[in-house]
């Protein structure tokens, strides 16, 4: 076990000392990759955390960080941790309502922004955060013609530190050797699903220890590779990106921007990858759009290698010819080749995208957690997957369901030895009883032992006619589909289900232009009758997978992509059913009461701040009958 006493200080001081010439990190910048080895990330860190002690800030502080996965964020997060402040992560594209708010609610004394975008959005919530006494920005680009004096190149603040170093090289050593793991190191932020996200208190030495079971459940070296994707902020990636760097000393790279992830991704071939189900959903989608592009042989070859591949995957084994004719070269454009551990967490993956990727050759596994648990303590374990289970959990994790009805399904509660340390200005937390926290998923557990997910026990819902269903099962078959990005199965309390379908922009484009269908917006292109009848289409072949209780007889296309701005998603893309159920009340309610067409007459806020109206007519839509879909 590991002793209280380390910290993710010392444990980068460790292996700086012990590894120092060894590549810890890799960030892509103008088209080239710059290697940072174990010695360079502490150097950097130290600099850091010394300019900021010599400034004042410290045990009382709280360091945010905003911007894209850089090596200033996990070198900044651990020189905060140097110096015995808090660190915070706020997501990149997080607007400047919710920096205030989380600012303010953390105390935040010092930020670390990466560029002019995010510097902008600290300096307009100046007045909302009073305690806000220093903001370091990383890319100097654009910055001249700012003069407040709270703001700080990071070069300077480097400068800073590394004159401190020289004249007193035990300085850093010093910091260092006072950080206690016991202590809270990072707040977290909830998803939030419901209200304003909350901050889970994690301590540094709960981090290393839930890694280290971690690893123990997948193993991970110095020798593998993983390619920092999903925002920094989310505690899987707080997880990976510094937990599992730090102590398995995996390699750590970044991508130069979010638009060339895939093409970084690739020439890395990493050995290892967690990406979030909608980043599966829209690999399994892009794949599929490309095919629709490619000519008759191709298109045949593919569908010959994914009836192979599914066959075979279902019988526990994969099948060399459908390797040779599709796979292969799927893998390695998709920058798989080298992979020997995918996972997939945040939210449920659909069993379909599950398969597609499970028959590529891709190992990938389902894990399971909350960040008031650290993130992940269940897993599948390799040559045990079960596409509708999360596997099992960690040594040391208890796990077990609350209240279990006459089927075993219940309330998902754990413990473990390194939970969080409770909620930042919360007293109290009524999820939290008796040391078991109380998840708020329904799950049970399988003849084998693994634990299956159902849904947000608050979402599970019952029909008129008294019928069950889980919303998000129904949603995430419908993403399995090319041209489906987002869905919301509604039906809670009515006598049937239906759906509000968003269009996947870019692959329904390509689709209309090929069909030369002409149209200038996502709203007009979602409104033309031949994508009615495409996604028509879709639903009925989900339909026909599914019970006749549990099909969706009508659905709309809706005029807008659901986004995390609007509050209609969460920022790791989870739907806010109260929030859709509020904004589009008036559209369920049309569905419900028969209606054909449904006007809309609305303003909608792009992320710059400029406003567009809207106004055009929803089609109601109405799958085949449940007879032609059995």
């Amino acid at each position: 076990m590991t002793a209280p006493e380390v910290t993710l200080p010392r444990l980068l001081r460790r292996n700086a000392h012990t590894h120092g010439q060894d590549i810890a990190l890799r960030v892509k910048s103008f088209g080239i990759w710059r290697s940072f080895s174990w010695g360079d990330y502490e150097a950097r860190t130290r600099a850091m955390a010394l300019g900021l002690h010599g400034m004042g800030f410290g045990a009382e502080d709280v360091v945010a960080l905003i911007g894209d996965n850089r090596p200033d964020w996990v070198m900044g997060e651990i020189a905060a941790h140097g110096v015995g402040a808090r660190s915070l992560g706020v997501y990149r594209d997080a607007l400047e309502d919710e920096v205030a708010y989380l600012l303010s609610h953390a105390g935040a004394t010092v930020a670390i922004a990466e560029d002019e975008e995010q510097v902008d959005k600290l300096l307009g919530i100046a007045d909302s955060v009073p305690g806000l006494r220093r903001i370091v920005y990383s890319d100097p680009r654009g910055m001249r013609k700012y003069s407040d004096p709270r703001l700080l190149p990071m070069a300077e603040l480097i400068a800073s530190g590394e004159a401190v170093h020289a004249a007193d090289p035990t300085a850093w050593d010093r910091l260092v050797d006072a950080t206690d793991g016991e202590r809270v190191a990072i707040l977290c932020t909830t998803s939030g699903t419901t209200a304003r996200p909350k901050l889970a208190m994690l301590s540094g030495r709960a981090l290393i220890r839930h890694v280290e079971s971690y690893v123990a459940a997948d193993p991970k070296g110095p020798d593998d590779e993983y390619v920092s994707v999903l925002p920094l902020p989310w505690i899987m990636e707080q997880i990976y990106a510094l937990g599992f760097g730090l102590v398995s000393r995996m390699r750590v790279s970044f991508v130069e921007e979010p638009e060339t992830m895939m093409a970084d991704f690739r020439e890395i071939g990493p050995s290892f990858v967690l990406f979030a189900p909608r980043v599966w959903e829209g690999l399994a989608a892009e794949v599929r759009a490309r095919v629709m592009d490619a000519s008759p042989l191709k298109r045949r070859a593919f569908d010959l290698g994914m009836r192979l591949g599914l066959a075979a995957q279902e019988k526990g084994r994969r099948s060399r010819l459908a390797d040779l004719i599709l796979f292969r070269a799927l893998r390695d454009r998709l920058g798989f080749t080298r992979l020997t551990s995918a996972a997939t967490g945040g939210a449920a993956l659909g069993p379909d995208t599950f398969r597609f990727f499970q028959a590529m050759g891709v190992p990938l596994r389902q894990l399971y957690g909350q960040t008031e648990l650290l993130g992940a303590y269940t897993l599948h374990r390799p040559g045990d997957v079960n596409f509708d289970t999360v596997g099992t959990a960690f040594e040391g994790v208890e796990l077990r369901i609350h209240e279990p009805d006459a089927n075993g399904v219940g309330e998902i509660v754990t413990r473990h030895g390194n939970m969080f340390s409770g909620y930042h200005g919360i007293e109290g937390n009524s999820d939290l009883r008796d040391g078991w926290l109380h998840t708020g998923d329904a799950g049970y557990f399988d003849k084998a032992g693994h634990l299956v997910v159902i849904d947000r026990i608050k979402d599970i819902a019952t029909t008129s006619r008294g019928e069950r269903f889980s919303p998000q099962y129904i949603e995430n078959k419908l993403k399995f589909s090319p041209y489906v990005a987002e869905a919301v199965v509604l039906g809670d309390g009515r006598p049937h289900l239906a759906a509000l379908i968003c269009i996947r922009f870019p692959i329904v484009s390509k689709w209309a232009e090929r069909n030369r269908i002409a149209f200038t917006t996502y709203t007009d292109l979602s409104a033309r009758p031949q994508v009615l009848a495409l996604l028509r289409a879709e639903v009925e072949k989900v339909n026909a997978t599914l019970p006749p209780p549990q099909r969706i007889r009508d659905f709309v296309l809706l005029y807008k992509e659901l986004d995390a701005d609007d509050e209609e998603l969460t920022r790791t893309r989870k739907v806010r059913r109260g929030v859709i159920n509020e904004k589009y009340g008036a559209i369920i309610e049309a569905i419900y009461a028969g209606e054909e067409a449904i006007p809309v007459d609305t303003t909608i806020t792009f992320q710059d701040g400029t406003r567009q109206r809207i106004r055009t007519t929803l089609a109601v839509s109405s799958a085949a009958p449940a007879k032609e879909a059995a």
